[in-house]
């Protein structure tokens, strides 16, 4: 049985939530300001006892925080002997995790937390428990694997948190749960966060969990209501050619374009590097060191858009992203939620976009159900639209340049000789078509995609169609005589 609760957010601040000076000392540093509603609602009640507790939130809303800030006020700095321990179901969201909790701890002296999963030495990992640690972040494969091992001791577990609990039920790691949680001592404390709420996880919080509180923040299994949704209709063959005219529809796009497999995750990077796009994949084929490489780059603004499935994505920790792109819908319309909650962070506005094809129109309105929001049908962009956005933009760059004169002023006289012949008019044109010349060829004879308009009389295979239509008409006529 889940005790289903409703907590009316107060809008307090982390002092007002019952953390410690040190606590809040060390988030403080990391210029954390008022909680977020998961965090405002979590926290106390993980503070106030031991009952279990499910929290249903979006991704992006904090849950590492909201179970994080606690357990670091419930550890025993005097035990170092793993307390807690945290599951998560990728590496990347597993070190992600961890750097969090250290950095929460940072004026916590003598706390350790260590990182478990797969693709790095096992043995380094071992020495690192051995040598004492108050919580373990791990995937459950490799703390499995310890397990079996012996090389961990949770019979001082007093805390178990699944996070992300959907995803590892998603990734097939329903076993491995199964395994750890019969491992785990009965009067632990059980947390675990979600962002939907699929029978796979009821199962779980009903097995293995003690009455526990339902803590939902928005509606359940919906998205954030400050992302809008869109999909374009194209045929099959047209996609890679829609998505293009997505991303140079918004000159300042910085996103994550999500397909399907890794195969063309990898397809789709290579298309747009080829078509001089500032973009790299991100899927499970590359190493670790290739990821993390990609993923910071992605971080710092310095990869405009990322190609990755849904799984490499998880653990990507970024709150600015414009625009959400489903090359690929998912297979677990779940997995839309996920995808989505990546845009709209903090409070900005987010914008979800899928390019589908006419068979795939019927899962739309399944996600819909789901997500209990409206998902609106947009025409891709023509090429005079993209022509358009592309050179207000760029008047817009050229307005807003910071003009330093004393660095330009020595060449001010050599640069008025050389354009002299040129009047205002002229200038502007050649100014224009210097930067813009490679958007107008392109789209100059370039047809409209969205569906109804490929398959209508007049559009792109029109004039084909009836000639085939007469053809075959012909055809008939002549096998009746």
């Amino acid at each position: 049985m889940c005790l289903i609760l409703n907590i009316e957010v107060m809008s307090l601040n982390f002092q007002e939530l019952g953390l410690s000076k040190n606590v809040l000392k060390g988030i403080g540093q990391l210029s954390f300001t008022n909680p977020t509603p998961i965090q405002e609602r979590v926290i106390p009640l993980i503070l106030a006892g031991t009952m279990d507790i499910v929290g249903l939130a979006q991704t992006g809303t904090g849950k590492t925080a909201a179970f994080g800030l606690p357990l670091l006020e419930k550890i025993r700095m005097d035990d170092n002997r793993p307390q807690a321990l945290i599951l998560c179901p990728t590496r990347e969201l597993c070190i992600q995790i961890t750097s969090d909790i250290e950095a929460y701890a940072k004026c916590i002296k003598g706390f350790s937390v260590t990182a478990v999963y797969g693709g790095a030495p096992i043995q380094n990992q071992i020495r690192s428990i051995k040598k004492g640690t108050h919580v373990i972040v791990a995937t459950p494969g490799r703390l499995l694997d310890l397990l079996n091992r012996k090389a961990v001791n949770i019979s001082k577990a007093k805390f178990m948190v699944l996070d992300e609990a959907d995803i590892m039920l998603h990734m097939g790691f329903k076993d491995e749960l199964d395994a750890i949680l019969a491992m785990v001592p009965k009067n632990r404390q059980a947390l675990m966060f979600s962002a939907t709420m699929p029978k796979g996880v009821a199962k779980i919080a009903s097995r293995y969990m003690r009455d526990p509180i339902e803590v939902t923040v928005g509606r359940k299994n919906s998205c954030t209501s400050n992302v809008s949704h869109n999909y374009f209709m194209v045929h099959a063959r047209d996609k890679y050619q829609a998505l293009k005219r997505i991303v140079d529809y918004y000159p300042d796009i910085y996103s994550i374009i999500f397909c399907r497999t890794r195969i063309s995750t990898q397809q789709v990077a290579d298309q747009m590097i080829r078509d001089g796009y500032n973009a790299e994949s991100l899927h499970g084929d590359l190493s670790q060191a290739q990821r993390s490489y990609v993923m910071d780059k992605f971080k710092d603004r310095s990869l405009q858009i990322l190609v990755a499935t849904d799984i490499a994505a998880r653990g990507l920790d970024v709150n600015d992203l414009s625009h959400v792109i489903h090359y690929d819908l998912p297979d677990d319309i779940e997995l839309y939620t996920h995808r989505s909650g990546r845009t709209g962070r903090a409070g900005k506005d987010g914008i979800s976009l899928s390019i589908i094809n006419m068979k795939e129109k019927f899962r739309i309105k399944r996600i819909e159900n789901f997500i209990k929001q409206k998902i609106s049908k947009s025409k891709v962009p023509r090429g005079r639209d993209i022509c358009s956005q592309q050179l207000m933009h760029l008047i817009d760059k050229v307005k807003a340049v910071e003009v330093d004169s004393s660095q330009i002023s020595s060449y001010m006289k050599v640069i008025e000789e050389k354009l002299s012949g040129l009047s205002r008019d002229e200038l502007l044109k050649h100014f224009v078509s210097l930067e813009f010349n490679r958007f107008l060829n392109y789209y100059k004879d370039r047809t409209d995609l969205t569906s109804e308009e490929v398959y209508s009389k007049k559009g792109r295979y029109g004039k084909e169609r009836k000639a085939k239509r007469g053809f075959r008409k012909k055809a008939r006529r002549k096998d009746r005589r």
